[in-house]
């Protein structure tokens, strides 16, 4: 089947039925020609589903008729019901996705991190492009700690979430390029490198390890998984498989979505344990532990609860969720 063809063709009666499936008041012609406008449009999407499993025209086509189904049934969709389904099994999915990717960006990240700082520490003269002595000594003395406890709880939280958020919402923005994701990863993965380095220099590099401990796993994590989901849209534009690169596009940019609402949420778990955990004088092994603690739920959600969900079939964008929201408008 030529679907662009196809499209042409009954373009204009897909569009009658979606102008009928939005109306609120209806008159009996009305309701007679949405019936009608249904069942040919229902066959319509049995044909297009036939000739290619899943397309962005069948995408639209499909929520058309769920329009169309719920003027004539009456059963909207709950709409807390399409939440937690989104929160259960959608999330996760588009979470489980992209955990292998994940994995090797967080390999690439450490690598990075790793070698930066032992080239620092043992090149001669290398620290000293990064300051005087003096402010080298401050930053490793004071700053560094001081960095956590300066502002009031709250505010601080707030930008910790809003600088962290900036950068996850980047990589995921621009993923799409091939180049930003690798340039943004590597210049966090510097900072971090410079800033051991220096921590290391005046024999803090213990303390270096302690303070980001508590919130750095869960937020350093986040950032990957946002690293992640840009590359893999970058990805279905560089190879759809047998997708078009229109559907592939069309369809990782759904879970794209999805993956931004939960790095949204773990980015604010993060910020929230940064801002209320790392600056008290707990124990070590209590703060470290809650910060494992959050990232051993994060990496179960992804891992085990979205392995389950994209093992059902789940694929982790958001058509399900969309339907729930035209449930709850179209009445």
């Amino acid at each position: 089947m030529d679907l662009d063809a196809y499209t042409e063709v009954h373009r204009d009666r897909w569009q009658e039925l979606d102008r009928l499936a939005r109306r609120r008041h209806a008159s009996g012609d009305d309701v007679d020609r949405l019936v009608s406008g249904y069942q040919e449009a229902a066959t319509d999407l049995a044909r297009i589903r036939g000739a290619a499993a899943r397309t962005t025209t069948g995408d639209r086509l499909s929520l058309t008729l769920f329009r169309a189904r719920l003027r004539f049934t009456g059963t909207p969709v709950d709409p807390l019901t399409a939440v937690a389904t989104f929160f259960a099994v959608q999330l996760p999915a588009a979470l489980y996705r992209i955990r292998w990717v994940t994995i090797w960006v967080t390999v690439a990240a450490v690598l990075i991190a790793g070698i930066v700082a032992t080239w620092i520490s043992s090149t001669p003269g290398a620290l000293a492009t990064f300051g005087t002595p003096e402010a080298l000594r401050q930053y490793a003395t004071e700053d560094f700690v001081d960095y956590y406890s300066d502002h009031g709880l709250g505010a601080f939280t707030a930008q910790v979430w809003t600088n962290n958020a900036y950068i996850a919402a980047t990589m995921v923005a621009f993923g799409i390029t091939g180049l930003w994701v690798p340039f943004s990863l590597s210049q966090n993965a510097i900072s971090l490198g410079v800033s051991a380095a220096i921590m290391h220099s005046e024999g803090r590099l213990g303390d270096f390890f302690l303070y980001i401990s508590p919130h750095g796993q869960l937020e350093l994590y986040s950032v990957f998984l946002a690293a992640a989901a840009g590359l893999m849209v970058f990805w279905s534009w560089i190879a759809p498989g047998q997708r078009t690169r229109a559907q592939a596009l069309a369809e990782d940019g759904r879970a794209l979505i999805t993956i931004a609402v939960g790095l949204a949420l773990t980015l604010l778990l993060a910020g929230i344990v940064e801002g209320t955990v790392t600056r008290q004088d707990w124990p070590w092994p209590v703060k470290i532990g809650i910060g494992t603690v959050a990232l051993a739920a994060v990496l179960w959600y992804q891992w085990v609860l979205g392995g389950r969900a994209f093992r059902a079939g789940e694929r982790g964008d958001l058509e399900e969720f969309e339907r729930g929201a035209t449930a709850l408008t179209a009445g």
